[in-house]
């Protein structure tokens, strides 16, 4: 059995539903990034970037145990484990692959920056809630242009390019789009949040979501708790 150590964010709800597709057997494990359970030396040893999810697989290459963190190279190694999601053929699965990232290098960490400025930041910066809202509304655009010519992101079959990307789009709201202006990509995402799966990874720890509202754990996110040495 496979231990994912997660919580309910965008990157977590990524291996969730990943999971869930595969029908593969694991089990989640809270970490309360509110907290600082990712600065435990436990969870360091296996994610020393202190950041979720990660996995431990008992069952790894050649049968040997492996740890793995960093969302996109879990969605790769579960799809090369079971053969599911990721298209075999060269061309197929380069098409693939170079969503996959996008999402990990433009859609996450620039829509991350939109929510921190927009929700979080103790101060309200102008230039930077313009400067992220503006990026958002680009990488919108550009999956609504990639969907107005392919049923899924990757190309023409449903793959980790689609399980990637949409846990991130669910906050629209939040990043101060209407998802309406965007209709292959509204149309794309209406269709991925009726599939059983999705909707079963999307409930994994969600008993744990909480707002971000007190000062102790703005701090551990985004204080000097994150930049000490640990």
């Amino acid at each position: 059995m496979i231990d994912v150590f997660s919580w309910p964010t965008p990157n977590g709800h990524k291996v969730h539903i990943m999971l869930e597709e595969c029908g593969l057997a694991y089990r989640a494990l809270a970490i309360n990034i509110a907290a600082g359970d990712q600065f435990k030396p436990e969870f360091l040893e296996i994610s020393p970037n202190n950041k979720i999810p990660a996995i431990t697989d008992p069952d790894g290459p050649d049968g040997k145990p492996i740890s793995l963190f960093e969302s996109g190279a879990i969605l790769l190694y579960l799809a090369a484990k079971t053969g599911k999601l990721l298209p075999q053929g060269d061309r197929a699965k380069y098409e693939v692959l170079q969503w996959l990232m996008f999402q990990m290098g433009t859609v996450g960490p620039m829509l991350g920056q939109v929510h921190h400025f927009r929700l979080y930041a103790p101060e309200k910066v102008e230039y930077a809630i313009n400067r992220y809202s503006n990026e958002a509304r680009r990488i919108y655009s550009v999956i609504d242009r990639r969907l107005s010519q392919n049923e899924f992101i990757g190309g023409g079959v449903y793959s980790i390019a689609d399980i990637a990307v949409f846990p991130w789009l669910r906050s629209w709201e939040r990043q101060g789009i209407v998802l309406g202006e965007y209709p292959y990509l509204q149309a794309w995402f209406d269709k991925l949040a009726q599939r059983p799966a999705v909707q079963r990874g999307l409930k994994v720890l969600a008993q744990f979501r909480r707002p971000i509202t007190d000062d102790k754990a703005r701090e551990i996110l985004f204080g000097k708790t994150q930049y000490e040495r640990h």
